[in-house]
């Protein structure tokens, strides 16, 4: 009889963890909504990205392939715009995409698309690049592999994407201006 209380509190217990962890869940997509508001944090965007890299490209009619991989996402600090860095990798020319033939940096704002349901970089702007296993400076074709795969990236593919349940919680809100500050993203919605 005493074995079947001492599980009682226990079975509550799991019961609530459960359910405090599947609400936590359920709260990493939109960190917050605040009246017109829905902020992002860096960590979210973070994770989103880690999930959609290394990323392969084929240029010159695949003669040579562009890998772009372990992004890394910060808002720097008085900013209104955000920073990212890439290691990339050449395949082709002698090389081989699975190693880090340097990195480069940009930063740009942010525009959200509702056909994606994502938010897009807008005028990103190449802000650093170091390639070592091309001599140390960017080559010609290099950088235009790297400013063909922006202008595709920033068009195509989200830095970050809505789910199912943040898209169901705006639904009927149109979403307005997307900035950048304060170490987070906020869309602003529309009345």
């Amino acid at each position: 009889m005493e074995n079947r209380r001492m599980r009682r509190p226990a079975l509550a217990f799991a019961l609530f963890a459960a359910t405090f962890a599947a609400a936590l869940t359920a709260c990493t997509t939109i960190s917050a909504l605040v009246g017109n508001q829905v902020s992002f944090t860096e960590p979210q965007l973070q994770r989103y990205l880690d999930r959609q890299f290394p990323r392969d490209y084929e240029k010159l009619g695949g003669l040579v392939t562009l890998r772009v991989m372990h992004p890394r996402l910060t808002i720097p600090q008085n900013s209104n715009r955000l920073q990212m860095d890439f290691d990339v990798g050449f395949g082709g020319l002698g090389m081989n995409t699975e190693t880090t033939a340097g990195h480069f940096a940009l930063q740009s704002g942010l525009r959200f698309d509702p056909s994606t349901r994502g938010l897009h970089l807008v005028n990103p702007e190449l802000i650093d690049v170091d390639v070592p296993a091309l001599g140390g400076a960017m080559t010609a074709p290099a950088r235009s592999a790297i400013n063909t795969w922006l202008v595709d990236y920033a068009k195509q593919e989200p830095v970050y994407r809505l789910d199912d349940n943040a898209w169901g919680t705006l639904a009927g809100r149109r979403i307005g201006e997307t900035t950048i500050g304060d170490g987070k993203i906020v869309l602003h919605l529309d009345q």
